[in-house]
């Protein structure tokens, strides 16, 4: 029963942001997208392999549908128009589901452990989290990049995108579930980590196949693809914290309470008076 709820929330949840995720890409991202892939065409030089967007911006969603090989004909791509806009759809709604899955996951360990703040609040708080986790940290190291910029090794950056990831998530856990003091230490020293390391760039310029008119253009198009990502991801956890929240009141809340309740006899069951 609890299982079934789950999966029949985390999908509502999923239906619900994934179309406000592409309302709002189509509003913000998409047409920067296709204003850059016009100049695709210009550079001088095509590097050994297509570029990629950055990791966190393929993990949101938001660029990694609309950055597609032009030139191959043996891999299929989704036509311009309806197709595209459909299957992007899609891949947001299957991201919102795993998102949604998470969400619920992680009020349901704070549940467990007593936490007192009502299902809308803190709904809002595990989204706040996943945003710093998902997208904000990883996104001071790895920004967002349009199509045609050059950029490190896809596996470079992908592994420093979870690196990335994972040190923020750890930091808010450190913080959410430690009492010591010495939290806050722990946390400032999970969210540095990544940048000990240090992200992976190439040497040269991103855009220096491109001409100088190109180029200019280009560079205003990725500041715009900058914020327009950020507006996309705020969005999106934003509508994800409030449609959980609510979800998790109304359907797994009720459920999990009465089921943590039965578990506390069973947990003292032993406790026996010494003669």
């Amino acid at each position: 029963m609890l299982f079934q709820r789950l999966i029949w929330a985390a999908l509502a949840a999923a239906l619900l942001v994934g179309s406000v995720q592409s309302g709002v890409q189509q509003w913000q991202a998409v047409p920067i997208i296709l204003a850059a892939e016009v100049y695709e065409g210009q550079k001088a030089e095509a590097p050994a392999e297509p570029a990629a967007p950055a990791a966190h911006a393929h993990a949101e969603g938001v660029a990694a549908e609309h950055t597609h090989d032009h030139g191959s004909a043996e891999e299929w791509a989704p036509a311009d128009g309806a197709e595209r806009i459909f299957w992007t759809w899609v891949a947001n709604v299957l991201h919102a589901f795993s998102m949604a899955l998470l969400v619920f996951a992680v009020m349901g360990v704070c549940l467990w452990r007593g936490t007192a703040v009502r299902s809308l609040p803190l709904g809002l708080l595990v989204a706040a989290a996943g945003w710093l986790s998902f997208h904000f940290w990883p996104s001071l190291g790895l920004h967002a990049e349009i199509p045609g910029m050059d950029a490190a090794r896809l596996g470079s950056r992908q592994g420093w995108w979870v690196l990335a990831a994972g040190s923020a998530a750890l930091a808010c856990a450190s913080l959410a579930g430690l009492r010591h003091p010495l939290r806050w230490v722990a946390a400032a020293a999970w969210l540095a980590l990544p940048f000990v390391v240090g992200a992976p760039h190439i040497s040269a310029d991103p855009l220096a196949g491109f001409s100088g008119a190109a180029q200019l253009a280009l560079r205003e198009l990725g500041t715009q693809f900058i914020w327009a990502t950020t507006w996309v991801s705020l969005s999106f956890w934003a509508c994800m914290g409030l449609v959980c929240g609510a979800a998790f009141q109304r359907w797994l809340r009720p459920v999990l309470e009465a089921t943590f309740e039965r578990s506390k006899p069973v947990a003292s069951a032993g406790t026996a008076v010494s003669p």
